[in-house]
């Protein structure tokens, strides 16, 4: 039989025969019979503590294969004493609870059995009940980190691991879909925590609970912040941004980054999508990350603000009620006050006889009474950096199509272009934008479309659709604005053009404004000033920025044009 199927009937066993006891001394020693029998349980209990801290231990290892095979427990995992391999798991702790139940049960019949005994005698014999768990109750926090460590370490966020170009996409919406469903799954180990601290120790070990929890979501966080590592590479963000910006590369590192960037920018439209889709599908795990963990730690808040009430009522109630009697009822029934009974709780009758300990704690509880306070400060932080990290990927992703397209663009031959001398009249026809720049305003004009989905999410599940519009046209305009700012970098490195780049060249830019504007954003000043000073001839090019003074030009530009148009302003 089972140690956890022989207790209950041990327990049986033993009240029945403290309760003939009770009866028995009650008539042969009717002034003593309130400390002789809590006496004799007392001293029972304490002979047979070792062994029984030793079966508890090899009960909580017999719901486990492993340690069952080994005979050992939760102590020996906890020592080190076992193979690397065995670690320390949810049905491990949760045997021990049951036990810890079982013997609760049989407490609250020894509070009703001796109720008539003074409270110090009631405290000390239920101490002594509970004696065998205090080896465990003192590594709860270990004992927690370790189950946690593990639940953690049990999620599969890994996505599908290949590498082919084609499918990158769909690992992408994997991993992101993997991270997504990961995150209610971890609120739940961390809320059965605290009520295993609840159950396991009344309380009396929230500050280990508060640290444990802590890690274990520094844990978490750390491997969804590898995976975004990962899609960093999947996405091709890191290796194309290094190409359009080490331009000093040479030798097989440039030819391989070159290439790279040549495949992403042969990918069909519906692969460039499926990009796009699975990285603005990320900030969902972002959202959901800092919602559930603020919602879990306001929660946590709150256990921990009414275990301040409950705790604070009990210790110091049972110092109270000890200087008094026991009877505090006017009728004389003889029932405990309810100092009294609260000091009776599993987590009192631990921390009063160790001030130092619940000094600490009632410290920590009333922090956490204020809004303030950060039940978890260290995975408060490191959500927040998460979170940024996410907009960094989901900005680098949106943004990569128009970094591929202006990569180089101030190196393009045609800036620096002449008009090809011909000895018979040639009509003269308009220039037309170039592919770099209408590729990269087709793809801001379509994605808009592509942050719909997204937006109608948040919509749905925050039932505001304004804030759902806000957040599309947020994520817009960084692009937007990210995209004219890459543009003004690559003109300004523009060292010499010609009148033929010129005039090409405010065409082009004439385009960008036309797209910028259909999308509500501001045309900047200094692309306006680009537009019309490349667009003004040559020789007119002196008496506009003299004459304007910096109304409408900026003036910085402004010169920067005329020194590539090789016009003197002195």
């Amino acid at each position: 039989m089972s140690f956890a199927r022989w207790l209950p009937s041990f327990y049986d066993e033993l009240l029945l025969y403290l309760e003939q006891e009770w009866k028995w001394c009650m008539l042969a020693f009717p002034e003593d019979y309130r400390t002789l029998v809590p006496k004799l349980l007392i001293e029972a209990m304490s002979s047979i503590g070792s062994s029984f801290v030793s079966r508890v231990n090899l009960a909580t290892g017999d719901v486990v294969p492993e340690t069952k095979a080994l005979a050992k427990g939760i102590l020996d995992i906890l020592s080190g004493d076992l193979p690397k391999g065995v670690k320390i798991q949810t049905k491990h702790l949760e045997a021990l609870i049951e036990l810890h139940n079982i013997t609760g049960s049989f407490a609250r019949n020894i509070q009703h059995l001796f109720s008539d005994s003074d409270l110090h005698v009631l405290l000390d014999t239920l101490k002594t009940v509970y004696l065998p768990y205090e080896t465990f109750k003192q590594r709860y926090g270990q004992m927690e980190r370790g189950v946690l460590s593990a639940g953690i370490s049990s999620l599969d966020l890994r996505g599908v691991s290949t590498r082919i170009i084609g499918v990158q996409g769909v690992e992408l919406s994997e991993t992101v879909r993997r991270m997504e469903e990961s995150i209610p799954q971890v609120i739940l180990l961390l809320e059965a925590a605290t009520e295993r601290c609840i159950s396991f120790t009344g309380g009396s070990e929230a500050d280990e609970l508060i640290l444990a929890l802590d890690d274990v979501t520094l844990q978490y966080i750390s491997t969804l912040q590898g995976n975004l590592k990962s899609l960093r590479a999947v996405c091709g963000v890191d290796v194309v941004a290094e190409t359009v910006g080490a331009k000093k590369e040479t030798g097989p590192d440039r030819k391989d980054g070159a290439s790279h960037a040549r495949k992403v920018d042969f990918m069909s439209n519906e692969e460039e999508w499926s990009f796009v889709q699975g990285a603005l599908q990320i900030l969902t795990v972002a959202d959901c990350l800092t919602s559930r963990t603020s919602v879990f730690e306001a929660s946590l808040r709150s256990t921990l603000a009414r275990l301040s009430t409950n705790l604070s009522f009990s210790v110091y109630g049972s110092s109270l009620d000890q200087n008094q009697s026991h009877v505090d009822n006017d009728d004389g029934s003889g029932d405990l006050s309810t100092a009294g009974k609260a000091s009776l709780d599993v987590a009192a009758l631990r921390l009063v006889d160790v001030p130092e300990k619940a000094r600490k704690l009632f410290n920590l509880l009333e922090q956490s009474k204020d809004p303030r306070f950060h039940a978890l400060p260290l995975a408060s932080q490191r959500v927040a950096a998460f979170a940024e990290a996410v907009n960094e990927l989901v900005y680098d992703v949106l943004i990569l199509k128009v970094r591929q397209h202006f990569s180089d663009l101030s190196r393009l031959p045609i800036w620096s272009s002449v008009e090809e001398p011909s000895a018979f009249p040639v009509p003269s026809f308009s220039a037309y934008p170039q592919s770099y720049v209408t590729n990269v305003g087709e793809y801001l004009l379509t994605l808009p479309q592509q942050l719909e989905p997204l937006a109608e999410g948040i919509s749905n599940s925050d039932a505001n659709a304004e804030e759902a519009q806000f957040f599309a046209t947020e994520w817009m305009f960084k692009v937007a604005e990210g995209a004219t700012a890459l543009y003004i970098e690559q003109l300004r490195g523009i060292h010499k053009i010609t009148d033929r780049g010129a005039q090409q060249l405010s065409v082009d830019i004439e385009y960008l404004s036309n797209v910028l504007s259909a999308l509500s954003m501001p045309i900047p000043p200094v692309l306006s000033t680009f537009h019309t000073c490349f667009s003004t001839a040559t020789d007119q090019l002196k008496n506009l920025v003299k004459s304007d003074s910096g109304n409408q030009l900026d003036l910085p530009t402004a010169n920067l044009v005329c020194k590539m148009r090789g016009v003197r302003l002195d």
